[in-house]
């Protein structure tokens, strides 16, 4: 029989995209106008649209329902 290993998450979603856009972010300022400059700083903003839909989708008016 085969165990699953539970893993106990530190931070929730919308902590580890946060972190990851100000990550991003950060390395897009060192950078010089670019395309890597630009793919970062777009990989930031799906993070903070992510980070959105998130809270939209756990919200509590958006129980189904009963």
């Amino acid at each position: 029989m085969k165990h699953w290993r539970r893993v106990q998450q530190a931070e929730t979603l919308r902590e580890t995209l946060a972190r990851l856009a100000l990550a991003m972010r950060k390395r897009a300022e060192a950078l010089p106008a670019g395309i890597e400059r630009d793919q970062l700083l777009k990989q930031a903003r799906n993070a903070d649209t992510t980070a959105h839909l998130d809270d939209w989708v756990s919200s509590p008016g958006l129980r189904p329902p009963t």
